[in-house]
């Protein structure tokens, strides 16, 4: 059941408005945005267009709209600043025709300080700007969101080498709680599709945006699901259609609470993520001392530092024993539903968006994630 758009459809909606108020077009309270891939278009409400420096910018302003009452982009304001940039006489070809700049609020990567956006939002952008470009210039577009860096404090957007804003990463059009039954249905929908197109037994299931962003930059060759926090549901559910392998692909902040037994992973619904650390921390016969600091500590990123600062073999060693604990867990968790023989394998990345661990099955797999 669609809730809304998402950030990227509202993000191009200020743009076109912004850019047809620069070459001269009338300002209209709504833009018409293409969907990319797909032959159908939207109705996005923008809220304001205006000129600025003598008439060389333009402003164009929105508020997403995702219609979900717990998204921290819900009633987001959105700036968008166009300008035309005359292409050079020496270099007339135009390889670059929109220059998408992030401005205050909007997310930058912490290690090559290039703005976090996704493919599909940079598609969304293309699609619905380049026929407003007029003959002979560039578009430069600064996204601004004005209270996105405060926002960005509220997300694990740090924990994945994010800083300074709110990330534009949305995959697709319509946007889904990821607690809510609606995204279990959809997820549902579409395992049931994949299995009727010459599907080979393997699937992945990603755990939330970054694990999805990460997968198809990292061009991985399997059929790839969007499961949000219904882990346990959508595990019984491939199990009842047969599915042979399920990769189970995400942050460690997530999967490790499937280590525990919490098989709906909203923060809302459950966290123990220290309680379990600590747990398997023992089992691995960590210090006291250190097990102790761990228990005082706010995520599970932090706790992984302080382990490798501790002992880095010993960290490592205690992770790969989460991931296998992931599998024994989940395996389990499915056979309490129905008796099945389906491979469940866990595949795991850090805040650097680094692949780092993975269980007995995930071994098997995971020369599938590395980038050609």
């Amino acid at each position: 059941m669609k809730k809304g758009f998402s950030l990227p459809l509202w993000v191009a909606g200020a743009a076109r408005s912004a850019l047809k108020k620069l070459v001269g077009l009338p300002f209209e309270n709504y833009e018409i945005i293409k969907i990319p891939n797909e032959n159908r278009e939207t109705k996005i409400e923008i809220h304001s267009v205006g000129l600025l420096q003598d008439d060389s910018h333009a402003l164009g302003i929105s508020f997403a709209k995702s219609g979900l009452d717990l998204d921290i982009t819900q009633n987001l304001e959105i700036w968008t600043i166009a300008s035309l940039e005359k292409i050079s006489f020496n270099n007339p070809v135009q390889t670059m025709p929109i220059n998408i700049i992030a401005g205050s609020g909007v997310g930058i990567k912490e290690d090559t300080s290039e703005i976090s956006i996704s493919d599909f939002a940079k598609q969304v952008l293309y699609q619905n700007l380049l026929d407003c470009i007029p003959a002979g210039f560039n578009l430069n577009l600064e996204i601004i969101f004005p209270n996105g860096e405060f926002l960005a404090e509220r997300t694990s957007n740090k924990s994945f080498g994010i800083v300074d804003g709110l990330s534009i990463i949305g995959t697709s059009a319509e946007t889904y709680s990821s607690a809510s039954p609606e995204q279990l249905k959809e997820a549902q929908t579409k395992l049931a599709k994949l299995i009727q197109n010459n599907f080979k037994g393997k699937v992945v299931f990603v755990i939330g945006e970054n694990g999805l962003n990460l997968a198809k930059t990292n061009n991985v060759h399997l059929p790839i699901i969007k499961i949000g926090n219904w882990i346990g549901p959508l595990l019984v559910d491939a199990a009842i259609k047969k599915v042979k392998t399920v990769i189970l692909f995400g942050y460690h902040g997530k999967l490790i609470k499937l280590a525990g037994g919490i098989f709906h992973t909203h923060n809302h619904l459950a966290d123990g993520r220290i309680e379990i650390l600590v747990y398997l921390a023992l089992q691995e016969k960590v210090p006291s001392q250190i097990i102790d600091e761990i228990s005082h500590l706010n995520n599970l990123e932090d706790a992984l530092l302080l382990l490798e600062r501790f002992n880095k073999s010993l960290a490592n060693k205690l992770f790969k024993n989460l991931s296998n604990t992931i599998e024994k867990r989940s395996f389990a968790y499915v056979n309490r539903y129905v008796k099945t023989d389906m491979e469940i394998a866990s595949i795991i990345f850090d805040r650097k968006r680094k692949i780092r661990w993975s269980g007995i099955n995930g071994n098997k797999y995971i020369s599938y994630f590395q980038r050609d």
